[in-house]
């Protein structure tokens, strides 16, 4: 089995050191790359073809938000990031899946949550930090109180079970835990959800939760 390939991208050297060594022990999981910055994470994504990008967010010359929309942002770009950060802010977590990444954990994620997040986003499945979905909600609630039209215009391609699977999708549930509440075939989900990413231009599950939100699919209860 091909192992996930990893480039971890952070300014600090025991911080790649340390990921570089709790992934190579993880089976079916290699570090191909670190790089110290945003600018050497693209330079080179661009010639190692890493699947998963592990990106901090606060770096010198280019960021980690900006250098995630520059990986993701290509045409036909397979390359997930899951943005790593000590900083627990609002703003971080919008602001990095608005510019494509697939994933936010917290730095103090122990090392088997670390591995299993790699598996998780490689898989083109949404990863976010429990203690942060809560705040994240909160923050697209924020910003969609008049939805983008290009964006909610984009709903109507749906078809009315499609809407629904993303609505929830949105809520956090799995393809397994749809099919139940919709009594259908785990299978049928999974074309859904396949459909749905490819009528709205997506690139996997986390910037479906984004689209749901931005353009009031969904809205949490509560804010």
């Amino acid at each position: 089995m091909t192992p996930i390939r990893v480039l971890i991208a952070d300014d600090q050297v025991m911080v790649r050191q340390g990921f570089t060594v709790l992934l190579n022990a993880e089976p079916g999981i290699e570090v191909i790359g670190q790089a110290v910055d945003g600018l050497d994470a693209v330079a080179q994504a661009a010639e190692l073809a890493p699947d998963v990008v592990l990106m901090d967010v606060r770096m010198p010359r280019l960021g980690g938000i900006e250098a995630t929309r520059q990986l993701t942002e290509p045409s036909g770009a397979t390359v997930k990031v899951l943005v790593l950060t000590t900083f627990d802010l609002d703003e971080y977590v919008y602001e990095a899946l608005r510019a494509g990444a697939s994933g936010f954990l917290l730095k103090d994620a122990s090392a088997a949550e670390l591995a299993q997040a790699v598996r998780v986003v490689a898989a083109g499945d949404a990863l976010l930090a429990p203690n942060i979905t809560k705040r994240l909600i909160a923050e697209f609630s924020r910003v969609t109180s008049s939805p983008r039209t290009p964006l909610k215009d984009r709903v109507g391609d749906l078809t009315e079970r499609e809407t629904e699977v993303l609505a929830l999708i949105a809520q956090g549930l799995s393809n397994g835990e749809i099919a139940e509440r919709l009594v259908v075939a785990e299978q049928t989900v999974k074309s859904h959800v396949g459909r749905i990413l490819v009528k709205l231009g997506l690139r996997d599950r986390t910037q479906a939760t984004v689209f749901a939100y931005e353009t009031g699919l969904i809205r949490p209860a509560g804010y």
